[in-house]
């Protein structure tokens, strides 16, 4: 089964091969196309109205079945902030490496006064699959949850991940290997959840 991913972030089509390969789902990036439709408006309030837009508008563009998410990291003491808005934070132009390092800086200088005990933080994904129609097929969601650390730690992610700090684990979501992570993360919890709804259906 060959399966479009609207995105264009090597890092997480890569994630989201990794999950869904075993399955025989060949899962492709926007890259892919001849033709890479224009960037929808992502206007929605929530990661889920978010995957949909994105879902639907690349489902119809490329006329073939499309898997779209919306991801974020939520934290509890600035009241689930940065959320929708990770990716642009810091309000910064640029390469990917320079927007997530100062979004980076900039979680880190507002949670400075912050307790360790009160930096709760999590993960959240949220899934889309549209038909070529713009049909919606599916939705699902994945969490992953620790703390925000005081400084960034390891190199085996991206975005936010050198900050979640996973105490079962005694390190930063940056410090799992790619297995581990992909096995806790909410991306990988997402995806997971949206194989087996295919599974049901008959359509792996």
């Amino acid at each position: 089964m060959r399966l479009l991913f609207a995105s264009s972030n090597p890092h997480k089509i890569q994630e989201v091969q990794a999950i869904l390969a075993p399955l025989g789902i060949d899962v492709v990036g926007l890259d892919s196309l001849e033709l890479i439709p224009p960037e929808p408006v992502e206007d929605g309030q929530t990661f889920q109205a978010n995957a949909r837009i994105k879902a639907i508008a690349y489902a119809k563009a490329a006329k073939q079945l499309c898997l779209a998410d919306d991801s974020g990291l939520q934290v509890d003491a600035l009241g689930g902030a940065p959320g929708i808005h990770s990716a642009r934070y810091a309000g910064v132009d640029g390469g990917r490496t320079q927007r997530d390092a100062a979004n980076n800086a900039k979680l880190l200088m507002q949670l400075k006064h912050v307790p360790p005990d009160k930096r709760t933080a999590r993960f959240v994904c949220a899934m889309c699959l549209a038909q070529s129609d713009g049909t919606i097929l599916a939705e699902t969601r994945g969490e992953f949850a620790g703390t925000i650390t005081d400084q960034p730690r390891g190199s085996n992610g991206f975005g936010y991940d050198p900050l979640l700090f996973l105490p079962d684990r005694g390190c930063t979501s940056a410090e799992l290997s790619t297995t581990e992570k992909n096995a806790r993360s909410h991306r990988g919890a997402a995806a997971r959840k949206m194989a087996e709804i295919l599974r049901q259906r008959n359509l792996i």
